[in-house]
């Protein structure tokens, strides 16, 4: 992680707690904007718990230790919807009742309509989904839903992405066709982005952080 950027997003010697038992080892990680860093480790070593606790979504029973800062905010104490941080899951969870112009528009503040409708047209363009707006989600593929749900949260202007396992319902050739999608989005909206993975390919570059030693590692298992 460079130090030749100003720092976007840092977590400060996290650690979440579940009645007196940590999940992980206290973390701190520094992320510029446009940077993307993997969390690996094993089912069960608190990987979704820690993305929640960035969001603001963790269970009142957990506690939190340590300090989330966001473009020099610190984010501990904020509402989730105060926090301007997106996060996409493995689910797509969009609205069955809508259409993808629905779906897509509910990230949207009010305002005009036709602006509204302008920016959804252009992130389905841009997405290789033009002319998708009336279309029933019920009738979309699997990568197609993936990309209107990464969309939709985009669509929000969050400073900050977070992905839980985004790619994981998705065959070996969407995969890798969705990976790229996303990489090349959070390069366009230049905010850093923290995804969980298992999947050691889900990585932009050589190396990742390890949640359960809580310190970054190389692919080829050297630390770092």
């Amino acid at each position: 992680m460079t130090q030749l950027n100003p720092i976007a997003f840092e977590l400060q010697n996290l650690q979440l707690r579940l009645d007196g038992v940590a999940l992980f080892p206290e973390i701190s990680i520094q992320l510029t904007a446009g940077e993307l860093l993997v969390v690996m480790g094993p089912s069960g070593c608190g990987k979704s718990s820690l993305l929640a606790a960035i969001a603001g979504s963790s269970p009142s029973e957990f506690e939190l230790r340590g300090n989330i800062r966001l473009q020099g905010k610190q984010l501990n104490a904020l509402a989730m919807e105060r926090r301007e941080v997106a996060i996409v899951y493995q689910d797509d969870l969009l609205f069955p009742h809508l259409d993808v112009a629905g779906n897509l528009l509910f990230a949207l503040p009010r305002g005009d309509s036709l602006q509204r409708l302008d920016s959804v047209q252009r992130a389905l363009a841009s997405a290789g989904l033009a002319g998708f707006e009336k279309r029933d989600v019920a009738t979309l593929s699997g990568g197609q839903r993936a990309r209107v749900s990464l969309l939709r949260s985009l669509l929000a202007r969050p400073k900050l992405l977070l992905l839980d396992e985004p790619f994981s319902r998705l065959d070996e050739a969407l995969r890798q066709d969705f990976r790229q999608f996303v990489f090349a989005q959070i390069d366009i909206m230049n905010i850093p982005a923290l995804m969980v993975s298992h999947d050691r390919r889900d990585c932009p570059n050589s190396q990742f952080y390890s949640l359960q030693d809580a310190q970054m590692q190389m692919l080829n298992g050297a630390n770092i």
